[in-house]
């Protein structure tokens, strides 16, 4: 596997490295060995899947707090979305910056997120199925979102159909930040 470690503090891309033959290929996406090797988490304790059979639909921005903060492993097996991840780690140096992947069945990238991070996606295809790994269990008292459009992100989502949205993703309230540890709101900026 190839780990490519982000612009954001514990956050990478995870590719499969394939061996071709005259049968197609063969990779691996999981390997316990591999991922403690860049100190990445293979306790998961939750697979998920989504389907969105239109181009266009958000899903977005939602988190767990504390205890229940979720480490998750993003995957597209059909289709494509344009992926997009926040650091709301207040001790972090990238804190409130947030960075977008284009994850498609036909590129195989995953994304791995670390807990304290914000999760949300577009699709950029009609009939998208996405998979992902989480190692935390869902706990709605836990829950928390922001809306995909709040000021304090500025997150740039690809231009395309008019968007599908669940009323609760449009009802999340602007996202408070704390300050970080040295006593400041940082600076927002953008991938």
């Amino acid at each position: 596997m190839i780990f490519t470690e982000t612009k954001l503090q514990g956050a990478y891309i995870v590719e499969p490295d394939p061996i071709h033959d005259n049968r197609g290929f063969f990779a691996r996406v999981i390997c316990r060995n591999e991922f403690d090797h860049v100190d990445l988490t293979t306790d998961f304790v939750q697979a998920n899947i989504t389907f969105s059979p239109q181009k266009g639909t958000l899903r977005g921005m939602h988190y767990q707090i504390a205890p229940h903060k979720e480490v998750k492993l993003v995957r597209c097996t059909q289709g494509g979305i344009y992926d997009v991840i926040i650091d709301l780690r207040p001790q972090s140096p990238t804190y409130m910056e947030w960075l977008a992947t284009e994850i498609t069945a036909e590129n195989r990238k995953m994304v791995y997120i670390p807990g304290g991070f914000a999760h949300g996606y577009q699709t950029i295809a009609d009939k998208t199925e996405v998979f992902y790994l989480v190692a935390q269990f869902y706990a709605p008292e836990y829950e928390r979102g922001m809306r995909w459009n709040d000021p304090a992100f500025q997150i740039e989502w690809p231009d395309g159909p008019e968007l599908v949205l669940s009323d609760k993703d449009r009802a999340w309230p602007d996202f408070v930040p704390e300050p970080n540890p040295n006593g400041r709101i940082p600076n927002v900026r953008t991938s």
